[in-house]
């Protein structure tokens, strides 16, 4: 990543939700974190919690062994339990489906402007131009009120913004969690690296 910027006081926060918050935002959010660590170090802050959290609990052994798969350390993580001050302390928040979504902005009605689910956001940031000259936490502040005018229902079936919960069921949904998550998180991850690219 070339160019440099100054030392912040306040990176862009993330916060990834799920119902548990032993499968999916856990992942989610050690992925994002690893990923725009590489791209921008220091200017984000991803974190997770659960709308019913198994609090204190380790990630399940089954996504212990994907997040090893793919390179991110998840083994200190422990669940959390869904705050309002996390909700508004963030200045994006991630559900990992239509009815985290939901809960999130039920117990803070003023997030709906920065609340997506993390496929949905996968959908729409690709339309969004991004502010090349700006810092990364500036540039990912701007974009969340510019992908929020590009919200659109789906156009094909509803659950197609969601990811599926694993949680005690078969390895054949964990992979099928992963085949949801996981891209949507590269296109996150894409469109900041190909923002913060110099322009020839």
């Amino acid at each position: 990543m070339s160019g440099t910027w100054d030392v912040l006081d306040s990176p862009f926060q993330i916060l990834t939700v799920c119902t548990g918050n032993v499968c999916r935002s856990p992942l989610a959010e050690r992925l994002l974190q690893s990923g725009l660590d590489e791209l921008a170090a220091g200017h984000f802050r991803v974190q997770s919690a659960g709308t019913h959290a198994l609090v204190g609990e380790p990630v399940t052994p089954q996504t212990a062994v994907i997040a090893e798969q793919l390179g991110v350390e998840i083994g200190s993580f422990r669940a959390r339990q869904l705050e309002t001050a996390q909700i508004r302390q963030a200045d994006l928040v991630l559900a990992l489906d239509r009815t985290h979504r939901a809960a999130v902005v039920e117990l803070v009605p003023q997030a709906v402007r920065k609340t997506f689910t993390l496929r949905e956001l996968a959908r729409f940031l690709p339309l969004v131009t991004p502010e090349r000259e700006a810092r990364p936490d500036q540039r990912w502040r701007s974009a969340v009120a510019l992908a929020q005018r590009q919200r659109r229902p789906p156009t094909d079936d509803p659950g197609s913004v969601d990811v599926v919960d694993p949680f005690r069921q078969s390895d054949e949904v964990y992979r099928q969690m992963v085949g949801q998550l996981v891209p949507a998180v590269d296109a996150l991850l894409v469109w900041e690296a190909r923002a913060g690219r110099p322009q020839r």
